[in-house]
């Protein structure tokens, strides 16, 4: 992120304060049904609130689950009508654990409209289905090993399934939504502008399909709809992003000469699997002893992926592995994997992803990728072995016409939800619909700095022509970062 022009910190900070105390001012004004609150990463107090619903939408009066919710209020005394409805991505991220940098990306909406973070069934407050995830510092042997992981993942459904709210068929998409429309209803809006990322635009669309007149505007960032069988894209997508890994690297000079057989020497790694490896723990920095299997290697690989900024370590990090040593691939996923508000509540990520695509698995078109292969769709295949899975109508895999403008934000380099799958969804959404495309993003555009403004100016507008013409284009200039060489190598030369 840039940093603003020193000459206006003094000018700034006395705005800050000014903001503040309005804020402040606007959380202590009563609203029914919610209580003041603080949440983490807030400068202000919150509202927040809670909705008794049925577990089982069939049964109305049947055994009930507590959704909770959250409001920021706009600092504006006289704020709009129609607030910011949040989906969080995943699936299995808590709304409200993201309210920090949330009110940071959406500050400028929330001049004169509140944001709402609801944690959808299953997640954060709301009937969690968490399961227990091994400490920091827990043996790499032991996370590299699958199936220490789906014993542990077996161990969690059967205590999930002893809870009261432990009945694993009702936290799919579709359900929740319905939650997220009584939340609107209890605020009293007659309409939303709904802002989902990756999983959350799967959930933002299907409140578009069954709520279409409550929905005043739409942003969708790294579009995972909900006909896309996620195991097999995940291959097909992670394998597109990996090999323009190894096609930038053999495009930067400085890369090509450091690495010139890169993609030879990667596959000859992978070939070489499973083998006994010492590693350093990233965390501990202690020497430990593991089997290193190839799916292990596939999934450090991938998480760097994600994160331009991470991605253009990845080939030192690679070339360090094909050679014996594996810290800076070990290093690279653990850094992705650091931050806790983006942690999944795995109880809910499979509740929906074995209801939701496990059955569609046989039908998807995508062509396995060469390195990847049907690993993804093995683990899950395993895991949701046994998994209750939920029903889900068939309208849910529909994509009608956009009910209102929408804008659609795809990363270039997104490893698991890239502009294919926008603009497909673009194209069935309609004239209403807008795709934008970011070429050397990564998961998730609307956080880039100029992005957050069109973000704004798109809600903000009048009309819906208005909004679809603004202009998005702002971060298309962003380049890729240049590939990680190490100081000393490269002073060396």
């Amino acid at each position: 992120m840039t940093t603003p022009l020193r000459t206006g910190i003094a000018a700034a900070q006395l705005l800050t304060m000014s903001l503040v105390a309005a804020a402040g001012a606007q959380a202590a004004e009563s609203r029914p049904g919610l209580q003041p609150c603080r949440l983490a990463g807030v400068a202000h107090a919150a509202h927040c609130g809670v909705l008794r619903r049925p577990l089982d939408p069939a049964l109305p009066a049947g055994k009930q689950i507590d959704v909770h919710y959250a409001v920021l209020p706009a600092l504006a005394r006289k704020r709009q009508p129609d607030p910011v409805l949040f989906f969080a991505g995943g699936p299995g991220q808590a709304a409200m654990s993201l309210a920090g940098p949330m009110s940071r990306m959406l500050a400028r909406l929330l001049n004169r409209r509140d944001v709402v973070l609801i944690d959808q069934r299953g997640t954060g407050r709301s009937a969690p289905l968490a399961c227990e995830e091994p400490p920091p510092g827990a043996p790499l042997a032991e996370l590299a090993d699958p199936a220490s992981q789906a014993s542990r993942l077996q161990a969690c459904r059967a205590h999930l399934q002893k809870l009261p709210h432990g009945d694993l068929r009702h936290y799919t998409t579709w359900v929740a939504m319905q939650d997220a429309d009584a939340v609107r209803r209890a605020l009293g809006a007659a309409q939303v502008n709904v802002v989902g990322g990756s999983y959350g635009t799967r959930a933002a669309l299907d409140y578009m399909r069954q709520f279409p007149q409550a929905v005043r505007r739409a942003v969708i960032d790294g579009v995972a709809p909900p006909d896309m069988a996620l195991p097999a894209a995940f291959s097909a997508d992670n394998q597109a992003a990996l090999d323009a890994v190894f096609t930038t690297c053999q495009a930067q000079e400085s890369c090509r000469r450091r690495h010139p057989t890169l993609r030879t020497d990667f596959s000859a790694l992978l070939d070489s699997l499973p083998r006994a490896v010492t590693v350093a723990h990233p965390l501990t920095g202690r020497p430990e002893r593991l089997m290193l299997r190839r799916d292990t290697v596939l999934g450090l690989v991938r998480l760097p992926l994600y994160v331009p900024a991470l991605t253009s370590a990845l080939p030192q990090a690679m070339a360090d592995a094909a050679s014996g040593r594996f810290e800076g691939l070990f290093g690279l996923a653990s850094a992705f994997a650091s931050d806790r508000a983006m942690r999944m509540s795995e109880g809910m990520h499979f509740s929906v992803v074995c209801a939701e695509d496990l059955p569609r698995l046989a039908q998807a078109t995508d062509a396995p990728g060469a390195d990847f292969g049907d690993t993804f769709a093995a683990q899950y295949r395993r895991i949701c072995d046994g998994w209750p899975r939920g029903p889900v109508p068939a309208a849910f895999y529909s994509l009608p016409p956009a009910p209102a403008a929408t804008l659609v934000l795809s990363g270039g380099a997104d490893p698991v939800t890239p502009p294919r799958h926008g603009e497909r969804v673009a194209m069935a959404l309609g004239v209403k619909a807008r795709h934008v495309v970011v070429p050397q993003a990564g998961h998730g555009v609307m956080g880039l700095p100029c992005m957050r403004d069109a973000l704004y100016r798109f809600i903000d507008a009048a009309t819906e022509n208005e909004a679809l013409r603004v202009d998005a284009d702002c971060a298309r200039s962003v380049p890729r970062p240049s590939t990680f060489v190490p100081f000393l190598a490269e002073g060396a030369k």
